[in-house]
């Protein structure tokens, strides 16, 4: 099996719902998500998947979905104001977690077509949460 790795950095902010710490309030992020690309044979020319192809496909996203956004869950009570007053704003339908944000880049670089098994999401130099495939579901 070869694989490859990508990493990606940059800044968000959320705040988790119904937690009892300091992440209840809004706060910010310098983020590194680390993807995962996994295949048993490479391509013609020798790799899983050129890093300038899966780095450009997941910056460009990243760049306009998440990058210096506001990630909150759909029922925060902030999200009206905020979006009244013309702040930039990603909606989740879950708390916007270290790990449901691993999850929404994997899916994302898996709809691309990507041989991607994990995403992980350094929310700090000390903190990481990912999210990989079920290999039992994995294409071939």
């Amino acid at each position: 099996m070869f694989s490859v790795t990508k990493e990606i950095h940059f800044c968000y902010g959320h705040r988790l719902l119904n937690h009892q710490g300091k992440c209840r309030h809004l706060h910010g992020h310098n983020a590194k998500a680390v993807i995962r690309l996994e295949a048993e044979q490479l391509d013609p020319l020798g790799m899983v998947c050129d890093f300038s192809d899966i780095g450009d496909y997941v910056k460009n996203w990243i760049d306009q979905t998440l990058d210096h956004n506001m990630l909150l869950h759909s029922d925060d009570p902030v999200l009206p104001l905020l979006q009244q007053a013309g702040e930039s704003v990603y909606v989740m339908d879950t708390n916007p977690t270290a790990e449901n944000i691993a999850r929404l880049i994997f899916e994302h670089v898996e709809a691309g077509g990507f041989p991607v098994v994990e995403v992980a999401i350094f929310e700090t130099d000390s903190a990481l949460a990912s999210y990989r495939s079920d290999p039992s579901t994995r294409a071939c």
